[in-house]
């Protein structure tokens, strides 16, 4: 498997190994736009592998910080309680970039800027850009993608 997401699109596409589209899913990626550098609050492109899956078997709504399951489920008015708090939902993807100098390593590193592949609240809207940086999907697409993938597999992310 392998996992090819389109900034230009807001597109996530799930590929087998002959490059056979198998899913599509909406996604929304930084509203920033593209780019490297920490801090930036911008999706990363090239070259990536899915470094970690965090979330296994926990429920739909999960609310993790830090990776880390909190305890909570999500609901509107948790979200009312903590206005601005970026929602990491039901499961994650850990990026680690490739690419020395582009997206791994130093200022341009992709795992040390916690670039994650994750659930958000349904009322989030995919297929415009809106996140810090992540690759945002809705709950019950994250739950399949994560079921299909395993830790190695690639992530080309292109503009």
């Amino acid at each position: 498997m392998k996992i090819r997401i389109h900034l230009a699109t807001q597109t996530l596409e799930l590929l087998d190994d002959t490059e056979r589209l198998v899913a599509r899913y909406a996604v929304s990626t930084a509203a920033n736009g593209p780019g490297e550098r920490e801090g930036s609050f911008r999706t990363p492109r090239g070259q990536h592998i899915i470094r970690a899956k965090i979330g296994a078997g926990q429920p739909e709504n999960t609310v993790f910080v830090r990776r880390r399951p909190t305890g909570e489920i999500y609901t509107p008015a948790l979200a009312a309680q903590y206005p601005g708090r970026d929602w990491i939902l039901t499961r994650i993807l850990w990026l680690s970039g490739c690419e020395p100098g582009f997206n791994r390593l130093g200022a341009v590193d992709t795992m040390r800027r916690y670039i994650y592949i994750h659930g958000s609240p349904d009322e989030v809207p995919m297929g415009v850009p809106g996140s810090r940086g992540c690759i945002r999907m809705r709950n019950r697409d994250i739950i399949e993608l994560f079921d299909r993938v395993e830790p190695g597999t690639p992530v080309e992310i292109i503009a």
